[in-house]
């Protein structure tokens, strides 16, 4: 990241399901300015575009300018980073094959470079948060859906395609799974997600008969955010659903550590920020089942990095590695 005096800035643009979130971003991980939009509004990639360039571009034009700005990096769902598209990304509006990074570029004249909201996030981690000075670690974002973002040897994995390190993809019960967005059963982000704890707690208060809390809300608006402040509380219900969900993200960390042994593995999103309702069984699961030869080896670690920054860090980190695509 050797930003020049000439082009001392860079431009990070983290496009979730909800909200898309852009800053400028100094060589140190300042932003010194930023904006959001709604994502969902754009039915089509080209006026979503020109929404967040009516927002973006004058943010750059009182920081002196597109002169100022080395590149522009992105952050998206099914954001390949070869080819600069988002991929048939099943919680944003534009379907198939979008050239993204390619319509900025064109609507700004700045180079442009996209990888997954993960891996921006994991190069956010790895440049200004929890994981400086690693070369081995994996990141795990629980939001919406299971992220991750998986760095070996100081490099993010990429995979030949541009689309390795799915790991909320995993299939973690092959019995009765259920259904994921991808088509699937059984996959990891269908139980640990935000999503994947409104569920076990739906399934939970219609299978136990004990006291919760969480009877007051009605069945279908629990969000993770209510079994939360209900386990605080000392709601016995909420607290097994943690546990519940804790145990089978630590069985899947288990065995992602004996993939690429990391020297940490780092939590990212609301769910993470539940503190020992959810690292409590995380831990112990992965005590539990991880190889010998690993254990007590891979940190469990929260980011450092703020929500809403952490993304746009991430995503302006590959800014400054931006090459033209014109």
């Amino acid at each position: 990241m050797n930003a020049n005096m000439e082009k001392p800035y860079a431009v990070g643009i983290d496009i979730g399901g909800t909200n898309t979130v852009f800053g400028i971003v100094d060589a140190n991980g300042s932003i010194l300015a930023s904006g959001s939009i709604k994502t969902g509004t754009y039915e089509k990639a080209e006026t979503y575009v020109d929404e967040v360039c009516k927002h973006l571009l004058p943010l750059i034009e009182a920081n002196g300018g597109v002169e100022k700005i080395k590149g522009i990096g992105v952050g998206a769902p099914n954001g390949n980073y070869y080819t600069g598209n988002i991929e048939f990304a099943p919680n944003l509006p534009w379907k198939g094959v979008v050239p993204l990074a390619a319509l900025f570029e064109e609507r700004t004249g700045i180079p442009t470079a996209l990888t997954n909201d993960a891996n921006a996030a994991a190069i956010g981690e790895m440049t200004y948060g929890a994981a400086r000075g690693m070369k081995d670690f994996i990141m795990i974002t629980l939001g919406t859906g299971v992220g991750s973002g998986i760095i070996i040897n100081g490099q993010m994995v990429y995979g030949h395609d541009g689309f390795a390190g799915e790991l909320g993809h995993v299939i973690v019960r092959r019995e009765n799974g259920r259904l994921c967005g991808c088509g699937r059963k059984g996959c990891l982000e269908t139980y640990c997600s935000a999503t994947g704890v409104t569920r076990t707690a739906r399934e939970f208060l219609e299978s136990r008969t004990d006291d919760s809390l969480l009877r007051a809300i009605p069945a279908d608006q629990i969000t993770s955010k209510d079994v939360y402040d209900a386990a605080v509380k000392g709601d016995k219900l909420a607290q097994d659903i943690f546990d519940f969900t804790g145990t089978i993200l630590g069985e899947a960390l288990a065995d992602f550590i004996a993939f690429s042994s990391p020297e940490a593995i780092v939590l990212f999103g609301g769910l993470a920020k539940s503190g020992d309702y959810i690292f409590k069984p995380i831990q112990k699961a992965i005590d539990d089942n991880v190889l010998p030869i690993y254990k007590g080896k891979a940190k469990l670690l929260l980011s450092e990095l703020k929500d809403a920054d952490a993304a746009v860090l991430g995503a302006s980190a590959l800014g400054w590695e931006a090459k033209s695509r014109l």
